[in-house]
């Protein structure tokens, strides 16, 4: 998934300073020298990537300058600029350390859109070392500031940047995109065209893992629109060649992550080089093209592991193990495949540690980069030495035996790890296939994520219940078998036809059928929906029971009624779930299937009135029904003018007008 961030680089208007036991021309030179400092800031936003070393020697000069005349605002604002300049150069260490001095300085001067807008660009660096916690954390104080603040571009900065943390795993992308549409209409009303952007974009990124390829085109091209030529387009362009990926549309996927590395390496936006890199090797990877892939994977893996973004090496990590061993270069996809599980396993670590009030990353923050590369040049130089001595000690044979029997291990646990890891997921796999059979997908998903199902009231759903005639009667004529068997073929053929509708199946009770539509997801056409799926049954039955005459045996006949009006969902039980739902409805609906007729759908008043303009129906009056009292009736006959309606044959026509006139 490719989720923009938001860093938010705020710049100073002019400020003029009072200062009453000062001469009048003190006062110019001092509003003078802080016009200055705000000019040297703002001139360093437009070298942050084109020159770096321009931008900190501009931040610098503002820095001195605020500092000697006391004016802390400016001096923050310098610092920040400095930090952005080292962010965009993969340098977090340094970045962080000035990050943090303007932030004391914002503290200081209890400046809270400063403090907003610093906590959100340290949540970014946490965000891009694979830290979630910590990157979380900080964006929650940023999003306290930016609202104590009243700044809507601050809080419009936070909303985006809380949904990217929750972006990354499936079970909280729902809260991810709760955010987003937060923050989207936020950066409209600002005209925030490159926030407008980052935020379609990240949607995009979101319907795609959700496979709504559909969904994902809109809000991608809508960040185009909002980019224009700027330079986040890079960003669409790289979540664009994944959406054709996953569509199959190869050359469109590879034209749009070429685009997006070409403007990566102009703007020299590393973070975007690897995503871009990446991408291009998934697509040769799909297209067989393994020696391609793997080349794109290695210049996107330089890149990552300079400026440590262990997000991006994580799914680059995954994506090169199942290369090789596609390739059947099995050494090298167990090589990575380790790669991947132990960056994994360090990115739980982090979030563990943060839980404990550990944290990892921090421990290093105040030093220099240039420690670190010192440190570094060591370790390698006693790694080597090392490695000279190993190989002085061990003779040729000797080593090459072990190589060939570490590979050999090697492989042979590579094996049976992944036979292991696809035996879980054909498990997981049953197991929640188990789980929708029994429950609508979205109370599962509720199930799953809170332990519960939370019951809900519905204006408005439709019921149906069916119910067949004297079935005491034919059960007492016929083998249990048999009589199982007849009524397990009905209930299917009544599950397909109501699945074709997308209503949702409650409960049967012996031969009595439930449904209802609209539910868990209202829908404003379910009772339509109800009521057709309501003929094709009546329909199915007719055509059985010609079948079964034929066979010489008895038919079945069928009564169905169907009632609208409020009900309450929820899921009962403890130890095997049901999903039921009540309210006079529900009674008033079964009432309609017993008050009604074999082989006719019979409706209430309430269901008439919605789908009166939509079919034929034939009014039977006032009918008392138990429990109820008298209620308005009704057949119904076929469906007005359409290609799917279902006339009604003579004999038909004739026995509804008898059972209204009885």
């Amino acid at each position: 998934m490719y989720y923009k961030k938001i860093t938010i680089c705020l710049y100073l208007l002019y400020v003029g300073v009072t200062c009453y036991a000062q001469p009048e021309a003190h006062k110019r030179t001092y509003a003078q020298d802080t016009a200055l400092v705000n000019s040297l800031i703002k001139e360093s936003k437009g070298y942050f990537t084109d020159s770096p070393a321009l931008a900190i020697s501009l931040s610098n000069k503002a820095q001195v300058l605020a500092t000697s005349i006391e004016y802390s605002e400016g001096k923050a604002y310098a610092l920040k600029n400095i930090a952005i300049t080292y962010y965009y150069q993969g340098k977090y260490l340094e970045a962080l350390d000035y990050y943090t001095q303007s932030l004391n300085i914002f503290k200081e001067i209890e400046d809270n859109v400063g403090m907003a807008n610093i906590y959100s660009n340290i949540g970014v660096i946490y965000y891009d070392q694979g830290d979630d916690a910590k990157a979380l954390e900080n964006y929650l104080s940023a999003l306290k500031y930016s609202e104590l603040s009243g700044d809507s571009l601050r809080t419009l900065t936070t909303l985006n940047n809380i949904g990217g943390v929750y972006s990354q795993k499936s079970a909280t992308q729902d809260k991810a995109l709760e955010y987003y549409l937060k923050a989207l209409p936020i950066s409209e009303q600002l005209g925030r065209s490159n926030e407008l952007g980052a935020i379609a974009v990240n949607i995009g990124s979101i319907y795609i893992q959700k496979n709504d390829y559909k969904g994902a085109k809109i809000y991608f091209d809508k960040a185009l629109r909002a980019y224009g030529d700027a330079e986040g387009s890079l960003n669409a362009y790289n979540a664009i060649g994944d959406l054709y990926l996953k569509e199959g549309k190869y050359e469109l996927a590879l034209e749009n992550n070429r685009k997006a590395f070409e403007l990566a390496k102009k703007l020299n936006v590393k973070i975007s080089k690897v995503q871009s890199l990446r991408g291009l090797g998934n697509v040769f990877s799909k297209q067989g093209a393994y020696e391609k892939a793997i080349d794109y994977y290695k210049q996107a893996e330089t890149f990552a592991l300079e400026i440590h973004a262990n997000n991006e090496l994580k799914d680059l990590y995954e994506q090169m193990a199942i290369t090789y061993q596609k390739f059947g270069d099995y050494k090298n996809a167990f090589a990575y495949q380790a790669k991947f599980t132990s960056i994994k396993d360090t990115l739980y670590n982090i979030e563990t540690d943060k839980k404990l009030g550990g944290l990892q990353f921090d421990f290093d923050m105040q030093k220099k980069q240039g420690e670190i590369n010192l440190l570094t040049k060591d370790i390698a130089l006693n790694e080597l030495l090392l490695n000279r001595q190993k190989l002085a000690k061990n003779a040729f044979a000797t080593g090459l035996l072990l190589v060939f029997l570490i590979a050999l291990l090697i492989f042979r646990n590579y094996r049976v790890k992944v036979k292991t890891n696809k035996k879980l997921d054909q498990q997981k796999a049953q197991i929640e296939s188990l789980l929708l059979n029994i429950l609508p997908a979205e109370v599962a998903k509720e199930l799953r994520v809170k332990g519960e199902a939370t019951p809900r009231h519905y204006e408005s759903v439709p019921v149906m219940f069916t119910d067949f005639k004297s079935f005491t009667v034919h059960a007492d004529k016929i083998s249990p078998q048999e009589l199982v068997a007849e009524l397990n073929a009905c209930f299917i053929a009544f599950d397909t036809i109501i699945e074709k509708y997308n209503l949702e199946k409650i409960k049967t009770i012996g031969d009595s059928y439930m449904c209802a539509g609209g539910l868990p997801s209202p829908d404003d056409n379910s009772v339509h929906k109800i009521v057709k799926a309501s003929l094709e049954i009546q329909q199915y039955i007719i055509g059985n029971n010609q079948r079964r005459l034929q066979a010489g045996r008895e038919a079945w006949d069928l009564r169905i009624g169907v009632h609208v009006g409020p009900v309450v969902a929820g899921v009962v039980g403890k130890r095997k779930y049901a999903y039921d739902i009540w309210g006079s409805t529900v009674n008033i609906a079964s009432r309609m299937e017993s008050n009604g007729e074999p082989g006719y759908v019979n409706i209430s008043s309430s269901t008439y009135e919605i789908v009166k303009n939509e079919f034929e129906c034939i009014h039977r009056g006032k009918i008392y029904a138990k429990n109820v009292g008298d209620i308005d009736m009704y057949f119904v006959k076929q469906e007005y003018a359409s290609n799917e309606s279902i006339p009604a044959s003579t004999s038909q026509e004739d026995s509804l007008n008898k059972a209204v006139a009885n």
